[in-house]
Order: C-alpha cells, then sequence, then structure tokens
C-alpha cells in the first residue's frame, strides 16, 4: 500500500507531522523525534513545529529549527508559563499557558530562524484566558 503522503501530494496537498513534545523519549542515538524526521521522506512528510510542545518535552525550539529547518513548513505559537514543569506526556495543566511573548519560550529567537530558514506560515494559539472546568 502506497504512503497516505504520496496520494496526497498530486493534489496539491503536504503532510505536515504536529509533534506533541512526547517524541522526545530517548530512542537509538537521539529521540523518537529524530527517528520520525530520519524515517519519513521529506518528498512527502514535512513538519509544523508547535514550540510550546517542543519546549514542554524537553526540547529547544531554536535548536531544532537550525537541525530540521529544510523540513519545516508551518510553526505554532504558543506560550508557556515561566517554571512550567516539563514531562513527556504531551498533556499539561492550562495554567501553563500564557499569553505570547510572556513566558519561557524564546519567541524572538524562534521568530528570527523561522525567517532566516523561509517559514511562511505561523498560527498563534493563545489558551490563557479560556475558562477550564
Amino acid at each position: 500500500m502506497p504512503c497516505p503522503a504520496a496520494l496526497v501530494k498530486p493534489q496539491g496537498f503536504i503532510l505536515c507531522y504536529h509533534a506533541h513534545g512526547y517524541e522526545f523519549q530517548p530512542y537509538g542515538n537521539g529521540y523518537l523525534l529524530d527517528y520520525i524526521f530520519e524515517n519519513t521522506n521529506p518528498e512527502y512528510v514535512s513538519f509544523e513545529m508547535d514550540v510550546f510542545w517542543m519546549q514542554f518535552g524537553g526540547g529547544d525550539p531554536v535548536v531544532l529549527l537550525k537541525k530540521y529547518g529544510d523540513r519545516l513548513k508551518l510553526i505554532h505559537l504558543k506560550e508557556m508559563r515561566k517554571g512550567t514543569i516539563k514531562n513527556l506526556t504531551g498533556l499539561t495543566s492550562p495554567e501553563n499557558d500564557v499569553p505570547l511573548g510572556t513566558g519561557e519560550i524564546d519567541i524572538p529567537g524562534i521568530l528570527r530562524e523561522s525567517k532566516k530558514i523561509g517559514i511562511k506560515h505561523y498560527f498563534i494559539k493563545d489558551e490563557s484566558n479560556f475558562v477550564h472546568e
């Protein structure tokens, strides 16, 4: 069976994987995230970096942009409260969501590196004002 991403490419679509932090589980000589990048075909599979989840899982979004820039098509900008305790679950409390630019993520560094590598699409997500019950 052909790769699903190969089936959508002729229709003008690009499949982009959106990581949620648990990809920083150690695997081989790196992490699961490295394995995913190394074992997907760049012709068919690109990536959306969610800077919140990359940092929450233990990665540095700026370093990852430099390392995998040619595979990234989209950036999802979301901010994390300073001092947030990180883990590999891909789940965190809503209290850790703060307005963009007020937390611990290096948003200016991310924007500079994103511009260098040619990112054209950014999604800003602010869940800091949501009422959670």
